[in-house]
């Protein structure tokens, strides 16, 4: 495939089999989200061809959260089987029919036949099912998607892209917008799949749990590789070490491949397969895995002075937005070395909360304390604003938030090389940047403050693997408190130490609990509320 003279990929042969999920990786910009369209047929590859067996269906993840807002809940997710779609809407268009003819009999019996082979009877019911299982109550499965809020439109467009269990899916990050236990029910419902999926995302937490295979667009091609993302990354870093030290005797690096790949054989994520994948992976030699030619940004987070006795009091804040209740006397109190995960099943709930933590927003009633020695740093989910100005450069955007001594060309330049802006990328205007390119810059402010208080909404959305994979190390490694959001399940759970989950029943606030143990939790009391009912 190839955009305007610069060549994506070459010569990529792959087959796709039932029973596996392959996971898509690759740096941002490498072509994961072009290969899905290229495999789903809306982009025409510049050379070779794409081949679906006969009568086999290929359903895919719409990213377009309006373009159904004119259709009912239910309508749209039938329309993720278009042919069934089709045969219904053909028959009800014949029986409404005045004058229907002898003519219209023989097509409707025709109709009637494929609606049949199709399982056109259970449609509804299983639709709804869907639904419901995505925590979308029966009460809305009539209304217009228009009426949804955003957070529920992705999950009936999910339930549209599941329906029916096509043969070929492909999700292209299937986990965005998604609450955490939509994510969980996700998880549950590929693993057990029995038919091809193929998902792109950046959720490493997710791509552990639902993938047998790793396609890697790299170095110009696309590969594929036996195992979860884990066993891929592992093994690309354990090729660099080997390939690095031409002075180890080649014995030894088999020893070393040998005993990596035993210790994951036992892993597989779906245990039906774990004999296969086993075959597989002791077949691996050390020509099979190649090290990665992706790039870690450098991040660090260094504190200028450590918190004293308090970080931040909460009490009975409550806030109404365009006239709805948002917040309802929330009170939660976080303690010095606290790293909290802030967890919502509205994205809105989450945000306005970081926005009054961050003072960009004021209570209606209750109070904001934060202790006399925090230094607060913000990063919102919307980066927009900050990056709006024309005409000046991520270099001088930059040089804004630098102290005398760091002001200068010589020491901005190579504070942006090191979060991978080189050479005369950092004369670029900050307007055009890409997401991931914001995200770098604004991370890049954030460590220069040199706050001892992150407040981080959502910080990972348009990082590719590699940058959420750097920023977790850092904030692990952050010697000051946090306060975030995310929907990257190991994001949360290889950080977090305290949890404030923020409902419609007020705050649930777990102090020294892992994000696991927090969702294992809640699981089970799902569980003891459906045996009540």
């Amino acid at each position: 495939m190839t955009f305007d003279d610069r060549k994506l990929y070459e010569d990529v042969n792959l087959k796709f089999t039932p029973g596996n999920c392959y996971g898509i990786i690759g740096a941002n910009g490498a072509g994961k989200s072009t290969f899905l369209r290229i495999l789903e047929g809306q982009i025409t590859p510049t050379t070779g061809t794409v081949t679906l067996s006969p009568n086999e269906r290929m359903s895919s993840l719409k990213q377009d959260h309006f373009a159904f807002d004119d259709q009912t809940v239910m309508n749209t997710v039938l329309q993720g089987w278009t042919r069934l779609y089709e045969v219904m809407s053909e028959k009800d268009a014949l029986y409404a029919k005045a004058d229907f003819s002898e003519e219209d009999g023989i097509k409707a019996a025709e109709l009637e036949g494929e609606f049949a082979e199709m399982d056109g009877w259970n449609a509804e019911s299983d639709a709804a099912q869907l639904l419901q299982s995505l925590d979308i109550p029966e009460s809305v499965h009539q209304q217009l998607m228009a009426d949804l809020p955003e957070s529920e439109k992705v999950k009936v467009l999910l339930a549209q892209a599941l329906f029916g269990k096509p043969d070929v899916l492909l999700l292209d990050e299937p986990t965005n917008g998604l609450d955490p236990q939509a994510i969980s029910w996700l998880e549950n419902w590929l693993a057990d799949y029995e038919n091809t999926v193929l998902v792109v995302s950046h959720d490493r937490h997710f791509l552990n749990t639902v993938c047998t295979m790793m396609c890697d667009v790299d170095f110009g091609k696309i590969e594929l590789f036996v195992g979860n993302y884990d066993f891929w990354l592992q093994s690309s870093q354990l090729a660099q070490e080997l390939r690095s030290n031409a002075n180890a005797k080649k014995e030894e690096q088999i020893k070393q491949l040998q005993e990596f790949v035993a210790r994951f054989s036992a892993n597989a994520s779906k245990s039906k397969q774990a004999t296969s994948r086993k075959k597989q992976l002791e077949k691996i030699t050390l020509d099979d895995i190649k090290p990665s030619s992706r790039k870690y940004p450098f991040i660090k987070f260094e504190p200028e002075r450590e918190i004293g006795n308090d970080l931040l009091r909460v009490d009975n804040v409550s806030k109404t937005i365009d006239g709805r209740q948002v917040l309802s006397n929330v009170s939660f109190t976080l303690r010095p070395g606290d790293k909290t995960a802030i967890i919502s099943r509205d994205d809105v709930t989450s945000t306005v909360l970081m926005q009054l933590l961050a003072g960009d927003l004021e209570p209606d009633t209750g109070e904001i304390t934060w202790g006399v020695t925090t230094s607060q740093a913000y990063m919102p989910k919307d980066l927009g604003p900050a990056f709006s100005e024309d005409q000046i450069s991520i270099l001088d955007w930059l040089r804004q938030f630098a102290s005398k001594e760091e002001s200068d060309n010589t020491f901005l330049r190579g504070f942006l090389g090191r979060m991978l802006f080189s050479g005369d990328e950092v004369l670029k205007n900050v307007d055009v940047l890409s997401g991931g390119e914001k995200v770098r810059s604004y991370l890049s402010k954030l460590m220069l403050s040199k706050a001892n208080v992150l407040l981080l909404d959502d910080p990972t959305n348009h990082l590719d693997l590699e940058s959420i994979t750097a920023l977790n190390d850092a904030l692990i490694d952050f010697k000051g408190s946090l306060v975030f959001t995310s929907h990257d399940h190991e994001f949360i759970q290889t950080i977090a130490n305290h949890i404030v989950e923020v409902g419609h029943n007020g705050v649930i606030d777990r102090a020294d609990t892992t994000y696991d143990e927090f969702m294992a939790h809640d699981v089970v009391k799902q569980q003891q509320t459906e045996i009540y009912k």
